[in-house]
């Protein structure tokens, strides 16, 4: 357990505020040296993201490892937005666990897989690291118009094989319940992919997660910040806000739409995507003089 007293935790999405969505990639060097400084000052830190545990292991945890993670820290991963969690340590990444009971029949993965096989590989690509749900995403050779041009149909295509599966299914607007009237499933379109999963999974239940995890290593901090760029990541917020922290949530793409909320909600002047996550980190750093 750490002694020293934690001034602050961090809930980061990863898209975005850490990986750039072009590259897919920590492209900022100071993001990584800064996660560690803050780190190796026992500031808690969950990556709660939509991404996979391989993904994660790749993209965040090697190159940290590479860089000279501490000793002693408190770093937790909960991937595809609850489905998948593990602890973080100086050797990497600890056990996977995966919750079976969110996941998508594999009669309707296979289907959803050939679909874009036939249909769509001019685009985008079925994520194969993705153990829950399932993601298919925009190429990282294709131009983001073009992508967006095709990702209507997909979405069409996907909602009509879960409806033809007979699995109750949303998107935006659309409903179609299964024989018992329930809706376990919906689609989320985001800039880069479409998701199909669980409507179990949210990132205020992953955060609730990451902080039962945390509350494992010693006292939490009272003051939190989470930071993401889509609107279901001021969920994260919203959970600490309820459980009583002192929480504000950094909005890194604040152009689709700020929410309201009772608690602060806090953009890096004119800066987007990880620009903005990396000045954010450098903002703490520095303040809590870790230079």
């Amino acid at each position: 357990m750490l002694k020293t007293a934690s001034p602050l935790g961090l809930l980061l999405d990863v898209d975005g505020p850490i990986a750039s969505p072009v590259t897919r990639t920590i492209a900022t060097p100071s993001i990584l040296t800064d996660l560690i400084a803050l780190a190796a000052a026992n500031v808690p830190i969950a990556f709660i993201t939509g991404r996979s545990a391989a993904f994660i292991r790749e993209q965040v945890v090697t190159p940290l490892r590479e860089q000279g993670l501490p000793l002693t820290f408190r770093m937790y991963g909960v991937c595809e937005k609850g489905a998948v969690w593990f602890p973080i340590g100086v050797d990497g990444m600890g056990d996977v666990v995966v919750d079976a009971s969110v996941a998508l029949p594999d009669a309707v993965v296979d289907e959803l897989r050939q679909l874009v096989h036939d249909e769509f590989a001019d685009t985008m690509f079925f994520d194969e690291t993705k153990q829950a749900m399932v993601s298919v995403e925009q190429r990282t050779d294709v131009d983001s118009r073009a992508y967006k041009a095709r990702q209507p149909a997909f979405n069409e295509a996907a909602f009509s094989i879960l409806v033809r599966h007979g699995l109750g299914v949303s998107f935006e607007d659309r409903v179609s319940a299964d024989a018992s009237g329930a809706v376990p499933f919906r689609l989320d379109a985001t800039i880069i992919s479409t998701d199909v999963e669980s409507v179990k999974l949210d990132k205020n239940h992953a955060a609730e997660r990451a902080l039962a995890f945390f509350a494992e290593g010693g006292p939490l901090p009272q003051l939190w910040r989470s930071v993401g760029d889509s609107r279901s990541d001021y969920r994260m917020a919203d959970h600490l806000h309820e459980a009583g922290y002192d929480v504000a949530h950094v909005d890194v793409r604040p152009l689709d739409g700020m929410l309201t909320r009772p608690y602060p909600i806090i953009v890096m002047g004119d800066q987007i995507h990880d620009e903005a996550g990396a000045s954010f980190l450098d903002y703490w750093v520095t303040k809590l003089g870790l230079r």
